[in-house]
């Protein structure tokens, strides 16, 4: 290892320390990498250090390789360097003891330093005081300080001159030394603060070549692992010729400014007079700065070393809008783009005796964003666009019709092939304003889905299929709507029109799915697909305060936003005959482009309407990992604590909840919606929150303030619920874009050279109604399609939004699904709030009848017979509700797999009919003082046991019935298999089979293992409290007991019909042979015990 040479900023002594991960030359025997023949710097730098500067530059030479290899050392060294032998001994195997370069060639170094932007904030007041320090080879310059910015031009030359480099010219074209570049913060108490650093490889020109000027371009800065900003400079490395050695032979330079060399001309940019156009619109959230609110604030706009300032905001917290909006001043800029200076907002505040105080900055690094772009006009011919309403479409709305200058028409067809037309639903539609009004007070007939006509369709009705149709979406699973899957029955109520068919035959068992109006489901927020509502008023977060590397996040540095917008275009030169320019049209006196459509920024009094519709994937706030939530509102010093309506137990609550506010723009537009956990003891947790900026929505030209709705109706679960109607608002559009129109024509409507055309006649009640509701609803969801005043208008939607803790930075606490309403206090006032109450559950209480059971297979066996049998009972309950399990009682001795029961199982349980869920509300542990809402589906389960006097019951089988789809039972035992259970069956909803009553299959690991005989009865709570039925066989309606064979008895209990039936029977024949055996045996053994006492007696008796 040879170091070649060394250049440090401070004399202390350097350590070098070698490691296997650098990279080096490979020996001869093995392919070279990069740095074969090179010589490498490398950087010395405090260790242990997270921000580090460069504290020292080695260049080396490195060989490694085997030893046996070490002959070939000097066959890659570099040219013009000769080897230096000072001892020679046989163990040094010729490796020098030094490097002798005889080729030095001389150089002359420019640093063009141009500018820098983004760089990081050093001092408290969240500026800096930059100035770049350059180093090359042994030498090293400053650039001036420049103070209190973040956005430094330096215009500034740096001149390293007479710089020797060793080595061949062509290798020092090839690789030459890279320029290190480091940037500090000038303190004029202390030392420097260090705020990055970049390396550059300057351009090499050798004498013979002919000279280029470079390039200005971009370094990136970095503080360690930190972005800090980028550096646009140049530099040039120029070699001086050894003929003449005088500085005259080089490029020239400009005359220096003192003693500073500005860039030459012909590598600055060339610079173009822009002007810019600033909206001060106004401050908000503004914190405060040393201890003191901030009360007179001032906007200061500087770019380019021009700028404007606004008018000072006599009083923040009585209006902290400006006065004067507008101004404009004009600037020099690059004509290129990539090399535009950033543009510096800072925000100063007043305070007594004249004395300023800077709050905060922001740095806009790029300013293509608010070039002005002019509207050009329109060229297509004049256009028929079908407009139809969704799922209303004639044939003559399904063409476009292109008027040329001869007086043809041509159709083409841009629309999707025709969906069915569903029949007509039960909203009313209202005429235009010119004709009188009708509205049909008829009301159309229902076909239920479920149970009965209370079962209406409402909002949440509309919610859930809009999920299923965002589900869908998603999957792309493109499916007709109109059909129901197999097992999936109707949960919504279809609408009958008159005497109209569907076109879709119904199947068996099925019911007609209905043309619901749906909504827009974003899974994200409003401003998101929106692009932040800044076409009207662009935000910018103004910080304070250093930053480094260990407290990077912009929220800790934000002191408050300034709103405004910025429109920047070039200026006419009357000079230059180049007025084909569309950018260069100046505007009028008095006129700004930027004003265009801007409305005022005086105080509005607006009523919002906040719909929080659920909450899903909430971070756990409670030990048991569950959270109490509810809602808090807060819209300036208006509060609204929703906590008596806390949801126990859930981390996906339905809240369905709506507030109404009254409040002020723009002293009340920041809304925060947060969402606590309840705590009986202690102070409330917060979940999460999430904030939303009204004001932006409000006057954004997407009408961000009330969404369109699909269809238009007057009443029912679509009510129009805007405060003015589709007609009233499309004229509101033209006017305010000063566009010609609309004309309300039959079957169309005109507005400039666009004809929209659609179905403006319904027939109702046997009569044809005028309306152009529908049409010109119609055209605002088009209205992108209007040139020069077209955009994207904000849908009937459900945003949903990611709740964030202060105290825990990036992390989701959770989402939130709602929306808002506003209405301008100056309008009409709208309609009532949407009706968004989760639903009710309403109770049902369910009857089965367990008749009889067959071909239950047998686990016991007699020991005294060896015959085969069961002791059969039914156990029966609902998914959900296993505390309310119920049983019949025990067929014994069940020799053939029979049995008979007559027994009456009662479920009563509370159900959400449009969901299809089963509602269970029950505490989770004796110490829950809550109970906990589930939602379940609705299943039951029967299962058939073999009881057990002296171990546990024996599980025989089991069969499970979805309630809102399962097989039809059949007739007879001796039909009933397992092909029941399959999907390709038929199945029937007890929902609205109301009673049902047949055989069923047991099934144990996929094998038949008995059948029963049951009968289900669904009633609603009020018919079950108008007509009872017992428990059992119980009062009232009992039952009949069944008729069991003889032998169905427990032995335990009856041991005499034990004998009887079970050994009488079954060994009579044996019994009575085993009776005259033993009357048998007692006579002889009594005849043997008596006779010798006889015969002893009669000898002795003589």
């Amino acid at each position: 290892m040879y170091l070649s040479g060394c250049s440090a900023t401070t004399r202390e002594w350097l350590m070098l320390e070698f490691q296997p991960r650098i990279s080096c030359t490979l020996n001869w025997k093995m392919k070279g990498g990069r740095t074969v023949q090179r010589l490498r710097p490398f950087f010395f730098k405090i260790p242990g250090k997270r921000v580090i500067t460069v504290q020292a530059k080695v260049d080396v030479y490195l060989w490694l390789g085997h030893s046996e290899d070490s002959h070939a050392v000097l066959e890659n060294l570099p040219a013009g360097y000769e080897p230096e032998f000072l001892t020679s001994s046989p163990g040094h195997h010729n490796v020098p003891d030094n490097l002798i370069y005889k080729s030095q060639h001389m150089f002359q170094l420019r640093a063009h330093m141009y500018q820098a932007r983004g760089l990081i904030a050093a001092d408290s007041t969240g500026l800096s005081d930059p100035f770049a320090k350059v180093s090359f080879g042994s030498q090293s310059q400053s650039t001036m300080i420049m103070n209190q910015t973040l956005t430094p031009t330096w215009n500034q030359m740096l001149l390293f001159n007479n710089i020797p480099l060793h080595g061949e010219v062509k290798d020092i074209a090839w690789d030459p030394p890279p320029i290190v570049i480091e940037l500090y913060d000038d303190d004029a108490l202390g030392k420097a603060e260090y705020l990055g650093s970049t390396l550059a490889v300057p351009v090499v020109k050798l004498a013979e070549e002919h000279y280029t000027p470079p390039l200005l371009q971009y370094y990136p800065i970095f503080c360690g692992s930190l972005l800090g900003g980028e550096l646009l400079a140049a530099f040039e490395l120029l070699q001086i010729p050894e003929s003449e050695t005088e500085p005259e032979t080089l490029p020239p330079i400009d005359e220096p400014d003192g003693q500073i060399y500005p860039v030459p001309a012909n590598i600055r940019p060339v610079l173009r007079r822009y002007r810019v156009e600033t909206l001060f619109w106004g401050l908000r959230e503004l914190k405060k700065v040393q201890l003191l609110s901030v009360d007179r604030p001032q906007v200061f706009i500087e770019c380019a070393g021009k700028g404007v300032r606004s008018s000072v905001i006599q009083s923040y917290k009585s209006n902290p809008n400006f006065s004067v909006i507008v101004d404009v001043f004009e600037m020099d800029i690059p004509e290129n783009e990539h090399l535009h200076p950033p543009l510096t907002i800072s925000v100063v505040d007043w305070r007594a005796f004249g004395h300023s105080t800077l709050v905060g900055t922001h740095v806009v690094n790029c300013l293509k964003q608010f070039f002005y772009k002019a509207k050009e006009l329109p060229t297509t011919p004049r256009k028929q666009i079908p407009a139809a309403r969704e799922g209303v479409k004639d044939p003559e709305d399904e063409t476009i019709v292109i008027e040329a200058s001869p007086p043809e028409e041509t159709y083409v067809n841009i629309d999707p092939p025709p969906t069915p037309k569903p029949p007509p639903p039960t909203q009313v539609y209202s005429k235009d304003g010119r004709r009188t009004l009708r509205r049909s007070t008829k009301r159309r007939k229902r076909t239920v889905a479920d149970d009965s006509a209370e079962n209406v369709i409402d909002w949440w009705s509309k919610y859930y299929a809009s999920m299923d149709k965002a589900k869908q979406k998603e999957a792309s699973l493109y499916q007709n709507v109109n059909d129901n899957v197999s097992g999936s029955p109707d949960i919504y109520s279809s609408i009958e029109g008159g005497n109209k068919k569907n076109k879709f035959a119904k199947k068996k068992g099925h019911l007609e799915q209905p043309n619901l109006t749906t909504l827009q489901i974003y899974n994200k927020e409003l401003e998101a697909e929106f692009n932040n509502f800044d076409d009207c008023v662009k935000t910018f977060d103004l910080c304070r305060g250093k930053a480094n590397e260990e407290d990077s996040l912009q929220e800790d540095r934000a002191v408050g936003k300034f709103k405004g917008r910025f429109c920047v275009y070039k200026c006419t030169d009357e000079h230059d005959g180049d007025d084909d320019d569309n950018d260069e049209i100046s505007p009028g006196a008095g006129q700004f482009r930027i004003l265009q459509g801007m409305p005022p920024n005086h105080a509005i009094k607006v009523l919002i309407r906040v719909y929080i519709v659920s909450a899903f994937n909430l971070h756990p706030a409670d030990p048991d990992g569950k959270s109490d939530p509810y809602i808090v509102l807060q819209l300036g010093k208006t509060q609204i604590k929703d906590r008596d309506n806390y949801i126990p137990k859930q981390l996906n609550p339905v809240f369905g909840r709506s507030f109404e506010i009254q409040a002020t723009f723009p002293m009340e537009s920041l809304l925060s919606i947060l969402i606590y956990d309840y705590d009986m003891i202690g102070s409330d947790d917060l979940i999460g929150e999430t904030k939303i900026d009204l004001e932006n929505r409000f006057y954004s030209r997407h009408r961000a303030t009330c969404g369109l709705s699909t269809e238009y109706a007057i009443d029912g679960y679509n009510a129009w619920r805007d405060a003015i109607k589709p007609t009233e608002l499309l004229s509101k559009l033209c006017k305010d874009h000063q566009l010609d129109g609309p004309h309300l024509r039959p079957g169309k409507i005109c507005i400039g050279d666009q004809v929209f055309a659609g179905k403006t006649v319904f027939e109702e009640d046997d009569e044809k109604v005028e309306s152009y509701e529908h049409l010109a609803l119609n055209v605002l969801h088009r209205w992108s399609e209007i040139p020069d005043a077209g955009c994207r208008l904000v849908p009937e939607h459900i945003e949903t939004r990611t709740l964030y803790h202060k105290d825990k930075p990036g992390m989701e606490q959770g989402q939130l699904q709602m929306w808002v309403d506003m209405f301008p206090m100056d309008m009409p006032p709208p309609g009532p709030p949407v009706d968004i109450s989760p639903r009710k559950p309403k109770g049902y209480e369910l009857r089965i009848i367990i008749w009889n059971t067959e071909d239950v297979i047998l686990e016991d066996e007699n020991f005294i017979t060896g015959q085969q049998s069961s002791d059969i009972y039914v156990k029966g309950w609902l998914k959900g509700l296993e505390d309310d399990k119920q049983e019949t009682d025990v067929h014994y001795n069940s020799l053939t797999g029979e049995g008979n029961f007559n027994w009456r199982f009662v479920f009563p349980f509370n159900y959400l009919p449009a969901e299809k869920l089963l509602v269970v509300n029950k505490r989770e542990n004796i110490f829950s003082l809550d109970k906990t809402e589930r939602k379940l589906p609705a299943e039951l389960v029967l299962q058939v046991w073999d009881f057990e006097r002296l171990s546990s019951d024996d599980f025989l089988g089991v069969v499970e019935l979805d309630l809102h789809g399962f097989s039809r039972g059949v007739k007879s035992a001796k039909a009933c298999n397992l092909d029941m259970l399959k999907n390709k069956v038929e199945k029937i909803s007890i929902f609205q089979q109301k009673r049902v009553r047949g055989w069923w299959p047991f099934a144990k690991s996929g094998e038949l293992t008995g059948k029963v005989e049951a009968e289900f009865h669904l009633l609603s709570a009020e018919e079950a409290q108008k007509s009872p039925a017992g428990k059992a066989r119980k009062e009232p309606e009992p039952l009949e007991k069944p008729n069991r064979p003889d032998t169905s008895f427990s032995w335990f209990v009856n041991p005499f019909k034990c004998f009887f039936h079970l050994i009488w029977r079954n060994y009579k024949k044996y019994i009575i042979i085993a009776f005259v055996l033993l009357i048998l045996a007692l006579f002889i053994l009594l005849l043997l015990y008596t006779l010798p006492g006889a015969v002893s007696n009669r000898i002795v008796n003589g």
